[in-house]
C-alpha cells in the first residue's frame, strides 16, 4: 500500500467522534510546516519522505497529506501514488500559485500567516485575492428581447429570424 493510499485510508476511516480532533491536530501540524517553509523562504523542499516528516515533526502519512495539499501549487507535478517512506522527493513551490490555491479553498489559517510578508508583498497578496474573486464572479449577458431587431443585421425581428 502506497503512502498516499495510507493517508486516504486514514482520512476516510474516521468515526464522527474522531473526525474533528483529527483534523484540528492535522491543520495545526500543517500550519507549522507552512510557517517553517515560508519563514525560511524555501522554494525547493527535497529529501527522503521519512526524513522530511521527521524534520517537520509529523508522521509519514501526515506529511503525505501535506504533499497532497500542496501538489497543485508546484512548478513540477509529482506522482503522489508512487511515493513511499524511502522515496526521495523534490518539490518546487510556486508561491503565487500556492497563495491563490489557499484563497480558493478558504484556508484562512494559512493565507493569513505573518510569514507571507517575507514572500509576497501585501499588495501582491491583495491582487491575487482580487484575481480569485473576479474569477468566480458570473457576468450575466444581456438577453435579446423577442421583438428587438435581430443581431445578425437582417432588419427582421429576432423572433422571426435567428430566434426561431
Amino acid at each position: 500500500m502506497s503512502l498516499f493510499e495510507k493517508w486516504r485510508s486514514l482520512c476516510e476511516n474516521l468515526s464522527s467522534q474522531e473526525e474533528i480532533p483529527f483534523w484540528e491536530d492535522y491543520f495545526r501540524k500543517e500550519t507549522n510546516i507552512y510557517k517553517q517553509i515560508l519563514k525560511e523562504k524555501m522554494q525547493v523542499v527535497e529529501g527522503k519522505v521519512s526524513d522530511l516528516a521527521d524534520k517537520y515533526n509529523v508522521s509519514n502519512e501526515e506529511f503525505m497529506g501535506f504533499l497532497d495539499g500542496i501538489s497543485e501549487s508546484l512548478k513540477n507535478e509529482i506522482s503522489l501514488e508512487t511515493i513511499q517512506e524511502d522515496t526521495n522527493i523534490k518539490i518546487e513551490i510556486d508561491f503565487e500559485k500556492l497563495y491563490y490555491n489557499m484563497v480558493k479553498v478558504e484556508a484562512t489559517w494559512l493565507y493569513n500567516l505573518d510569514e507571507w510578508e517575507g514572500i509576497l508583498p501585501k499588495e501582491k497578496r491583495k491582487e491575487i485575492e482580487k484575481e480569485y474573486k473576479s474569477s468566480k464572479t458570473i457576468v450575466k449577458e444581456d438577453k435579446i428581447g423577442r421583438n428587438e431587431p435581430c443581431i445578425c443585421g437582417s432588419g427582421k425581428k429576432y423572433k422571426k429570424c435567428c430566434g426561431k
